[in-house]
């Protein structure tokens, strides 16, 4: 059958994801406040009820912010490794305990038909995870808030049909912005966040002929921009002799205020 997916909203004012094999439909993060999440849903013709599960990357605002509210008011059971809860538990109050899930770093859940792997990714948090959706063969992957491309995170999210990928600064915009210092360090620091160039080195190593889209994600309101982001990486992989007609372009944007197109991913 494959996959059906949304980007509701990337970057660092609030994330969230919903994939839908069919079987099941599950929302990846719940970074904006309750209210505003199930307005973006809204948008794409979803609602809380419809939900199976909710997956965490990691316990930072931008992610749990509506969590726990928006669980609790549509019942459902929230997917998180053991450090993750340790991290978030005080943010995101009282969650049953039916309704408190462990998937550990490196664990594959069938949950229905729609297998769900995380890998352990670099950034600042607890055990900052990312996550790969296989459905009869269709793969897709999450992979952003991560200070650098690992081999673990490219051997689990190579050969994806549709990466969704974080593109976050152009480090030339971040140097010369308005951030304090340690805040720029932190950013640029392998517990940080993917640049412009680093997203596109990464994409060279990543692009397969089974590739079919690169969502470019969790871009910087303040030191990037979606159409410098996009020519970064392309100039990236035509460097690397990788080109692309118009008509085939691989990248697609993502926005931090309103949700990308339904997609539909089918293998080949």
């Amino acid at each position: 059958m494959g996959l059906w997916f949304t980007v509701l909203a990337s970057g660092s004012t609030g994330n969230g994801t919903i994939i839908n094999n069919g079987d099941k439909m599950v929302l990846v993060d719940a970074g904006l406040s309750a209210k505003k999440m199930e307005e973006l849903m809204k948008e794409r013709g979803v609602f809380g009820h419809q939900l199976d599960a909710l997956f965490v990357t990691h316990e930072h605002s931008d992610h749990i912010k509506g969590l726990g509210a928006f669980a609790r008011k549509h019942e459902l059971p929230i997917y998180a490794n053991e450090a993750t809860w340790g991290a978030m538990e005080r943010h995101v109050g009282k969650i049953d305990a039916d309704k408190r899930i462990v998937i550990e770093t490196g664990d594959t859940l069938n949950f229905g038909s729609l297998q769900v792997q995380s890998f352990p990714i670099s950034h600042d948090a607890a055990e900052p995870v990312g996550y790969t959706f296989v459905d009869q063969g269709v793969k897709l992957s999450l992979a952003t808030d991560l200070g650098y491309m690992s081999d673990k995170v490219k051997q689990a999210i190579i050969d994806s049909d549709v990466l969704v990928l974080e593109s976050n600064h152009d480090t030339e915009m971040l140097r010369m912005g308005r951030y304090p210092w340690n805040t720029k360090r932190r950013i640029l620091s392998d517990v940080g966040h993917l640049s412009n160039v680093a997203a596109g080195e990464a994409l060279c190593e990543l692009l397969t002929d089974r590739t079919k889209r690169v969502y470019l994600a969790h871009l910087s309101l303040d030191h990037n921009l979606m159409d410098l982001a996009m020519l970064t990486v392309n100039n990236i992989l035509e460097d690397h002799g990788i080109f692309f007609k118009k008509e085939d372009f691989p990248l697609r944007h993502t926005y931090h205020d309103k949700p990308t197109p339904w997609d539909e991913v089918k293998k080949k």
